[in-house]
């Protein structure tokens, strides 16, 4: 999602259900709150075009039995990373903090659940303070009217694409795959090749450490001036030495 702010766009739509001009994607994965805080490492965080929104998607696939503060703190971290010093607390920008998670966590049998701050004596009066949390559940998700949600949170739990946005998800998912592949091969490619070089090194400095010996120059000079272990070089040493 990081490298297709487009297709994150469009997941944000199919999952707040309202239009959105333009995102900007953070490149920021971890938000350290200062000295002695937990930090927090997020999926993806993104902003709209004009700044007044951001938007935090994290994939849960087990249910921690934390994730509601998990929320909590995710919103707060946000919160404090976005406002700056002296500025006004109307400043704060409307959060939608989107946990996608594979089990019922409330147990509700829910497909979705929504969460804004409300008074208790009037659910009718709102808080106001724009901060919105939301949980999909994708072992629920057959009870959603919303069809994009539906096929999306069906592919989270291993079903098959089944509409554009969900084919163009896996196109993604496939090409990550192999990039993954491709950075472990590559990797592995690195490292034989350090195993190699430090081989050959090592090869070289026994060679020049037989020839000094072989010179008469001690086994401490060599090891000194060499780099090989002082154990390895009276080996070599004996080696060298015609038995009596």
């Amino acid at each position: 999602m990081r490298n297709n702010p487009d297709v994150c766009k469009e997941l944000l739509e199919i999952l707040l259900e309202f239009p959105i001009e333009k995102i900007e994607m953070s490149q920021e994965e971890e938000i350290d709150v200062d000295f002695g805080s937990k930090g927090v490492r997020l999926d993806v965080y993104a902003k709209d075009a004009d700044g007044l929104k951001i938007y935090n998607i994290e994939m849960q696939a087990s249910d921690t039995k934390e994730l509601p503060e998990r929320a909590r703190y995710y919103q707060s971290v946000i919160d404090v990373d976005i406002l700056k010093t002296g500025e006004k607390y109307k400043n704060l920008k409307t959060s939608y903090i989107i946990f996608i998670c594979v089990d019922d966590i409330f147990g509700n049998g829910l497909p979705k659940y929504t969460f804004e701050n409300l008074c208790q004596e009037n659910p009718k009066v709102k808080l106001n303070d724009r901060a919105y949390k939301y949980f999909f559940i994708s072992k629920n998700c057959d009870k959603l009217l919303n069809e994009d949600q539906k096929a999306f949170l069906r592919m989270v739990t291993g079903g098959k694409a089944s509409n554009k946005f969900t084919g163009q998800v896996a196109g993604l998912l496939a090409d990550a795959k192999r990039n993954t592949q491709w950075r472990k091969q590559y990797m592995e490619w690195e490292r034989e090749k350090t195993y190699i070089r430090e081989d050959a090194m090592e090869q070289k400095a026994v060679e020049d450490a037989r020839n000094f010996l072989a010179e008469g120059d001690s086994p401490e000079k060599v090891s000194r001036c060499i780099g090989l272990p002082l154990d390895q070089v009276l080996e070599l040493q004996k080696e060298l030495t015609p038995a009596q």
